[in-house]
């Protein structure tokens, strides 16, 4: 490694999937310091939703970079920040009209716990099994889908319950079935562990993340809507890696035709410039006392500009359209390689968030995984694995990818199988 390169004073908690030393990108692709051209069907964990250096996010942070590069929201109002309430208010469910914006995912998540718990006047939050929410003292006690992000993080937050999230595949019933089951044990909860009076909201990722890419069964979030209503719960959508069209609909708690009180928004929002929030109906902000929350960076003129233009790159050139069809080309593709691959269990997903179980017979192979990946990454592409049982490899491609791409990333999987002796 190069002086140039030296990265030995970089800490050593952050993991890495591979070695590459990154250059450029552009669109689905990504160029290393060795002259390689990587497909990257990660697209940084669901964050460039308009591929790498989309001209118009370029275009719009240059622009801003040459105005304004900070300004604290706090003290002034910057004109981005009322456009992009602007743009939201095009896309968004018309009860979700008031916007709180911050810098990460975790932040969002802070913040509509936050909200919940000044609307309601109630201490308790209840979350999923499989769950993501983040890395900060409350989010790491709202995250279930693996221990390794609250290792030896002794005493969290209190008050968190978690309810099981509906994975028929894992439990063998049909998804009704399953829709049932998950309703009837966040009612019995309800019931034994934390009562409705003392519960200030559900929070749900409509699909479910690192838990294993999982969508909801089908009528779950309709059923959960009318136990938060039955019960005076609010209900909070965690849309934080599904939204801005992730799923083939610009945010997937439409896919059940119901609105949550609060969403969380991150990752595609901005196309990789930091930028987070939260989207709520006005009536609970009411509730929400002046000055209890708020973030030195938030409202940020050049995340905010980038969000902007990721908008309406994503309306105007049909992306959130791209990625239904795109995702269904890719899910049909993987489920016709289950024909050859006995490995290959489960493939579900909805628009471009799609997961593959690998199983050994009917058990889940958690090992299988690493010697895919390893396989794909031999071949210049990059992937990830998720999942709480170890064994889901999950397919974020931008969604601007084309059908070429698909194609082509397909043909390397078909191989990385083969290679890793799935057959």
């Amino acid at each position: 490694m190069t002086e140039l390169a030296d990265y030995s004073h970089l800490s050593t908690v952050y993991s890495h999937a591979t070695d590459h030393i990154i250059t450029g990108g552009k669109g689905c692709e990504l160029y290393t310091t060795e002259g390689k051209t990587l497909l990257d069907f990660t697209s940084g964990i669901g964050v460039n939703s308009t591929g790498h250096c989309h001209p118009n996010i370029v275009a719009a942070i240059k622009e801003q970079a040459d105005k304004l590069i900070f300004s604290q929201i706090n003290i002034v109002y910057n004109e981005p920040v009322a456009k992009l309430c602007a743009q939201l208010k095009r896309i968004m469910p018309e009860a979700l009209d008031t916007y709180f914006f911050s810098n990460s995912g975790a932040e969002a998540v802070e913040g509509a716990v936050k909200l919940a718990k000044h609307a309601t006047g109630k201490p308790n939050i209840i979350v999923l099994n499989g769950s993501f929410h983040g890395r900060t003292h409350l989010t790491m006690a709202m995250t279930t889908s693996k221990t390794v992000y609250r290792l030896k993080y002794p005493n969290l937050p209190a008050g968190i319950y978690v309810a099981p999230f509906p994975y028929a595949y894992a439990s063998g019933r049909t998804e009704e079935e399953e829709t049932v089951h998950a309703l009837a044990e966040m009612e019995l909860l309800l019931s034994t562990q934390t009562a409705p009076e003392e519960t200030a909201a559900i929070v749900v990722e409509p699909v479910l993340g690192e838990g294993g890419y999982l969508p909801t069964s089908k009528g779950y979030l309709k059923g959960l809507r009318e136990l938060c209503d039955k019960h005076d719960i609010l209900m909070i959508c965690d849309e934080v890696q599904t939204g801005f069209g992730r799923t083939g609909k610009m945010f997937a708690h439409t896919y059940d035709d119901v609105t949550p009180d609060i969403m969380t928004m991150a990752k595609g929002l901005g196309s990789g410039m930091p930028i987070s929030g939260i989207a709520y109906k006005s009536e609970l902000g009411k509730k929400w006392i002046t000055g209890t929350h708020g973030g030195t960076y938030a409202c940020n003129p050049m995340a905010v500009a980038s969000a902007v233009a990721t908008i309406e790159t994503l309306v105007d050139e049909k992306l959130v359209e791209n990625a239904a069809e795109r995702g269904e080309q890719l899910m049909n593709g993987l489920r016709a390689l289950r024909q050859k691959y006995p490995c290959i269990g489960d493939v579900r997903g909805r628009g471009l968030m799609i997961g593959l179980e690998l199983m050994d017979g009917d058990k889940p192979d958690s090992t299988l995984p690493d010697k895919v990946l390893k396989e794909v990454y031999k071949r210049d592409m990059l992937l990830l694995s998720c999942g709480i049982r170890r064994n889901v490899l999950r397919w974020i491609p931008p969604l601007v990818v084309t059908e070429e791409e698909i194609n082509r990333g397909l043909k390397i999987f078909d191989e990385a199988l083969g290679a890793a002796t799935c057959i």
